[in-house]
């Protein structure tokens, strides 16, 4: 049996659904799931943020999605945590294909739910980020700049896409155009302060930028509606 848990779904035929999940130790695997009759129906655990069981069947990319339970009771997310967790969703899905594996992003998915349930808080976004940009090998390093000298708190970087963050000289008038070394050493050791995450928030926009292209994210309409009066 594997585990996982289900990304979003969409109807297919009849009464089955397509799903896009996130497996442990598997990555992103797309199957078709029949719901079943009305009295024994799997619909209300084929949703997002509830934890399965289950089995996949079949060699092609498309697998049969088989005895499917569920393995706990669902992530309890509402208000801000809701919309963070279909941001999440909707990320996962943009950036990984079937062919990408991303074993170690099951755990890094489960435990950022749980933590937002418990408390939210946007650097958990950012951590989720940075692990899946290095999952996806297109993180630079936040330990060295290209000449492998140390990321320092006390330094200040400019994003070059192609070989890391390079260390500037900068002064008080520029200093918005560039990025503290404080911030980055930060989200390398899961630290970022408040005063940090709109910094921390600017600089993933870059690094996803390339990943995501030019459609934008669903989800993050729905914080602009939200804010509206």
């Amino acid at each position: 049996m594997e585990r996982g848990y289900v990304l979003h779904s969409r109807h297919f035929r009849d009464s089955s659904v397509i799903v896009n999940l996130l497996v442990d130790g598997m990555g992103r695997v797309d199957a078709v799931a029949r719901l079943g009759s009305a009295k024994n129906s799997i619909r209300s655990i084929i949703q997002p943020f509830q934890p399965l069981i289950f089995q996949l069947q079949g060699k092609s990319e498309l697998k049969n999605l088989k005895q499917v339970e569920a393995a706990s009771p669902a992530v309890p997310l509402s208000g801000d945590c809701l919309y963070s967790g279909l941001y999440l969703n909707e990320l996962l899905i943009r950036c990984l294909t079937v062919q990408h594996s991303a074993e170690g992003l099951f755990f890094e998915y489960h435990r950022t739910l749980m933590t937002m349930a418990a408390e939210f808080e946007q650097s958990q976004l950012r951590y989720f980020e940075h692990a899946l940009l290095k999952e996806l090998g297109t993180m630079p390093s936040l330990d060295v700049d290209p000449s492998d000298a140390p990321i320092t708190a006390s330094g200040f970087y400019r994003l070059d896409h192609d070989h890391g963050f390079t260390p500037v000289i900068t002064t008080e008038f520029n200093r918005h155009k560039f990025f503290t070394g404080e911030m980055l050493v930060a989200l390398n050791q899961r630290t970022l302060s408040v005063e940090q995450f709109l910094e921390a928030k600017k600089l993933m926009r870059l690094l996803l930028a390339p990943v995501l292209g030019d459609k934008p994210l669903h989800s993050r309409s729905l914080f602009v509606k939200k804010l509206k009066p």
